[in-house]
């Protein structure tokens, strides 16, 4: 028997066995790092689409993320509907695998820049999500925020690691690495600090998605349809808000970007007023520090991904280092059009 007559029998057994479903037809998806992706048409002609978690994987993260899925979902957000199986669990145990179905929604992973328009219809999902989610009960997992309380000198040591190891997994360009980390040095010794200086002093912090990225958002030309890859973490809506605003894709490669930001940012806050303005107009520091302190795609021998990921991560990488260099030189006029964006009546009482 062949591999893919393989998965199509084991995806097909799980299916029937735990949620009762007819499969037809199974294709594996090559991404993901800690599941196995398929999709799948059944004989009554759904598309689903399945994750085969890693034996590593944390199921008590899955099921959070997966229920804060389905409390957004409930709230008319474009979230594709999670199954549960025949014991009413979102995450299912079978074949020696823990598996979660979801709904395949209309829509694809966006590979350009946004658009303004696309931009705009992202802000108002994101605010209309956080809003929703500040009713969820506080995850047990909590993001990460070295961009807040990491020091210069542990992230200068991180810059040096790096370099060792790309010379370990023989890096195909050592050079231009070196020269990049060279240049991150020089953007954390001289503007972390007055970055941090311009941050509120009591950020916000709720349930959040924890991971709204472009891989993570399902469009269909300028419209958001389907909201994935939840991790359920309790982080600030600011810092979520300045990884979406300044998608490093559409920084680095669209001239519009300044425009997309602002578009984001006042939709958003059309949909979550009620977040302080200072948070909202903190995002594009939060933006900068927080790819600063991130060196995640400078090497990627370390995370064993299929071929189509590992060249998606580089130029994720590459993305980001052209992204730091222009929020840094626009930064003051940005901070001016955030905060004409962001106004809102009462503001100023």
């Amino acid at each position: 028997m062949g591999e893919a007559d393989w998965e199509q029998e084991l995806t097909a057994d799980v299916l029937a066995e735990r949620y009762g479903i007819t499969v037809e037809t199974v294709e594996r998806v090559p991404m993901g790092t800690d599941t196995v992706n398929r999709r799948v048409l059944t004989s009554d002609g759904r598309r689903l689409f399945v994750k085969e978690y890693a034996s590593t994987a944390n199921l008590d993260a899955a099921r959070s993320a997966l229920d804060m899925s389905e409390f957004c979902r409930a709230a008319d957000l474009p979230v594709p509907k999670t199954w549960a199986d025949r014991d009413g669990d979102l995450v299912a145990l079978s074949e020696g695998s823990a598996w979660a179905v979801t709904d395949e929604v209309p829509g694809r992973v966006a590979t350009t820049a946004m658009s303004v328009a696309r931009a705009e219809h992202i802000g108002m999902v994101l605010g209309r999500m956080h809003r929703v989610l500040a009713a969820y009960p506080l995850p047990k997992f909590v993001q990460q925020s070295r961009w807040r309380t990491g020091t210069v000198e542990d992230a200068l040591s991180r810059c040096n690691a790096v370099l060792a190891m790309a010379r370990r997994h023989g890096h195909n360009d050592l050079a231009q690495l070196r020269e990049q980390l060279d240049q991150r040095r020089e953007h954390l010794t001289q503007h972390v600090d007055r970055l941090r200086i311009g941050l509120p002093k009591d950020l916000v912090e709720q349930a959040l998605h924890a991971d709204i990225t472009r891989p993570h958002m399902l469009v269909l030309t300028d419209v958001v349809t389907g909201i994935i890859g939840f991790r359920s973490a309790k982080a600030f809506p600011a810092w979520e808000l300045g990884r979406a605003a300044f998608d490093p894709r559409t920084v680095s490669t669209s001239d519009q970007w300044a425009s997309c930001a602002t578009a984001m940012v006042s939709a958003y806050r059309s949909e979550n007023p009620s977040l302080p303005l200072g948070d909202v107009l903190a995002c594009v520091r939060i933006a900068i520090l927080y790819m600063l302190f991130s060196l995640y795609g400078a090497t990627t021998g370390d995370y064993k991904l299929p071929h189509e990921a590992e060249v998606d991560l580089q130029q994720h990488w590459q993305d980001r280092q052209i992204s730091i260099r222009r929020l840094l030189d626009n930064f003051d006029d940005l901070e001016d059009a955030l905060r004409t964006s962001a106004d809102q009546p009462g503001d100023h009482r």
